[in-house]
């Protein structure tokens, strides 16, 4: 049965899967607000360094977080073809700077597959799986694990 055609009903739920680099991941759906082009963000002094900046979110300030850099992988350098993901975490909206979100799929708890124990403790607090489908390896981001409320919660 294709993923895309199951029915929510049945303890399903949907995921954007995007890629940063040559890596997929994907996050719950319900946690995107809207996906847009890239903006130059105006940088922020003292912010953590995967913070980029703001940028003007129609009359509010939204936070730019570079997700490669988020997850110790090589920082993105933006181009126009990147997208920036505005998602909620917690009580937070904060924008994801990612290259380019590849599909919205509808998966189970039966298509996750545990993270493997080779991982790293870090890995371990974000990372709620891993999805095999179709020859693709998406790792499922939990956001609030991610972004912790505080510096002092992601210790």
């Amino acid at each position: 049965m294709s993923y895309a055609v199951k029915n929510l009903s049945q303890g399903s739920r949907e995921i954007i899967a995007f890629r940063i680099g040559d890596q997929e991941f994907s996050v719950n759906i319900m946690s995107v607000r809207e996906i847009r082009g890239w903006t130059q963000a105006t940088p922020l002094p003292h912010a953590p360094s995967y913070v980029m900046g703001v940028i003007n979110l129609r009359g509010a300030v939204l936070p730019i977080v570079d997700l490669a850099k988020r997850l110790a992988m090589k920082p993105a350098d933006p181009t126009p073809r990147h997208v920036i993901i505005v998602a909620q975490v917690k009580n937070r909206i904060i924008g994801l700077l990612v290259d380019a979100v590849s599909d919205i799929l509808t998966v189970t708890d039966d298509d996750i597959q545990p993270t493997p124990e080779v991982s790293s403790d870090l890995e371990k607090q974000y990372a709620r799986g891993i999805l095999a489908i179709d020859k693709r390896m998406i790792c499922l981001i939990e956001l609030g694990a991610l972004f912790p409320e505080s510096e002092s919660e992601a210790a």
